[in-house]
């Protein structure tokens, strides 16, 4: 699905790898090690400075950038909603296209588990953790095959959190997704993930399934930030 060869974006130095379809990857890692810049990388919100990004076995530039953002969405820490109601937001994107059909609204709100009457909401009075349902909603609605998390529950209370992530795990064997997700939490990427890419100074320090890497670490990086 994705390929990597030889990509520098700095922070991020020299990466290969493969994200294969269906993989529920965790990208994690300190700090500055580059982890949402590689997010960033795969919808094309950045361009490498040097190597390759392929998707779908063609040069990722070759794929117009509105297709691929539809098909590789994004959902931030904070939820970034348009100002009105939550359809106008969950609408927006198909309805740039022409294929918004005044029914998705009431499934797409059922797929994040909030009532048809939140369709009319003015986005001002919903909670954290409503926006941030919303904001996948919103995501949803062009049909993603891939899913780019951005730390989705680093800015939620430890309930709402836990509520976010049963959406998630739901909507990703649903609807088959592929998932890449940057989280410092190591608990919720046992929870959520079956793989790990572990990030540290810009370069790729170990690639492997996330309970050996976590339980067995392979390099003293990653055996050192476990422990911290």
């Amino acid at each position: 699905m994705f390929r990597f060869e030889n990509v520098y974006q700095e922070p991020l130095e020299d990466l290969n790898f493969t994200i294969n379809q269906k993989d529920k990857v965790i990208l994690f890692g300190p700090s500055g090690a580059g982890k949402s810049t590689l997010l960033f990388l795969l919808n094309r919100l950045s361009d490498p400075e040097r190597g390759q990004i392929y998707y779908e076995g063609e040069p990722i530039q070759n794929h117009p950038i509105i297709d691929l953002r539809k098909k590789v969405g994004l959902v931030l820490q904070a939820p970034n909603l348009f100002p009105g109601t939550v359809l106008d937001n969950i609408k927006y994107g198909p309805s740039l296209v022409g294929n918004w059909k005044n029914s998705e609204g009431k499934k797409l709100l059922e797929y994040v588990q909030l009532p048809s009457s939140y369709l009319e909401r003015d986005v001002d009075q919903l909670s954290g953790g409503e926006k941030q349902r919303v904001s996948l909603a919103r995501t949803l609605a062009n049909s993603p095959e891939v899913l780019l998390l951005d730390e989705p529950t680093s800015a939620l209370d430890y309930r709402t959190a836990e509520e976010i992530e049963e959406v998630l795990k739901e909507l990703i064997e649903e609807h088959q997704l592929t998932m890449l997700m940057v989280t410092h939490n190591l608990s919720q990427a046992r929870r959520l993930g079956d793989r790990g890419l572990f990030l540290k100074d810009g370069r790729l320090q170990e690639d492997g399934k996330i309970p050996d890497m976590l339980d067995h670490p392979k390099t003293s990086q990653l055996a050192e930030f476990i422990e911290q």
